[in-house]
């Protein structure tokens, strides 16, 4: 398939279709996006307890973030987690690795972008899933994860954060444990939620601010993970 411009595709949503037009195209989007669902739900279903290990595509091995990553990753196995990343390098492969060196269930959820992210080594080779759309990714990640860790990332790194908070607090999903890793990484962007979502502008409840917690240390991290099952009296193997 031709990859199209930014102009092209600009173009095309303000040109008019006819029906047949639409029913075509439409159609193939419509049996595309069940067939990922379709996908993702038999491959995950029987997966168990895992939690998703979210970050940077672009972080380098020698950055001590990639090596947090690594080390929760094999923390989770140790304590009885598998672990889901979205499949790509940096953090992802991090946490895949870690996964995979204590021989735990590791898990990746892998994007097709227009400059090919390609799955890491370190995935499962049953457990490797690649999706067109991200929000169909989204689902899987929120559907069989019992818990999120957010490393340091970019837009995307957010994005999957965000939704997971953004579940939570209308709680369309269970108070899953959401850990933020980096405080120097992480403080800016939560004194901005407190200081002007919350305090000027009223646009979340106090108690929103109760929904993720920020660590320093792959111990730290993985110990908001189980203080959360140990209050439900729940253990990996629930």
């Amino acid at each position: 398939m031709v990859e199209q411009t930014e102009e092209q595709k600009i173009r095309q949503a303000f040109e008019d279709k006819d029906w047949n037009e639409i029913k075509s195209t439409d159609s193939w989007v419509i049996f595309k996006v069940m067939s990922e669902f379709v996908e993702g739900f038999d491959r995950l279903a029987k997966i168990g307890p895992c939690v998703s290990i979210f970050g940077s595509a672009r972080t380098q091995p020698d950055h001590p973030y990639y090596k947090t990553a690594e080390e929760i990753g094999a923390k989770l196995v140790r304590h009885g987690y598998g672990v889901i990343t979205g499949g790509g390098p940096g953090i992802m492969e991090a946490g895949n690795k870690g996964a995979k060196s204590e021989k735990g269930k590791s898990v990746g959820l892998n994007i097709i972008l227009p400059f090919e992210q390609d799955g890491n080594i370190y995935i499962d080779p049953d457990k490797i899933i690649s999706f067109d759309y991200f929000f169909v990714r989204k689902v899987m990640f929120v559907r069989y994860s019992q818990g999120f860790i957010v490393m340091p990332g970019g837009f995307g790194t957010l994005d999957e954060c965000f939704e997971a908070l953004t579940l939570i607090q209308t709680k369309k999903i269970g108070k899953f444990p959401i850990v933020l890793v980096g405080k120097s990484f992480w403080t800016g962007l939560v004194e901005w939620i407190k200081t002007t979502l919350l305090e000027q502008e009223n646009n979340i409840n106090a108690k929103d601010m109760n929904l993720f917690t920020i660590v320093e240390t792959p111990e730290e991290a993985v110990q908001v993970i189980d203080d959360f099952y140990s209050k439900y009296l729940l253990s990996p193997n629930f």
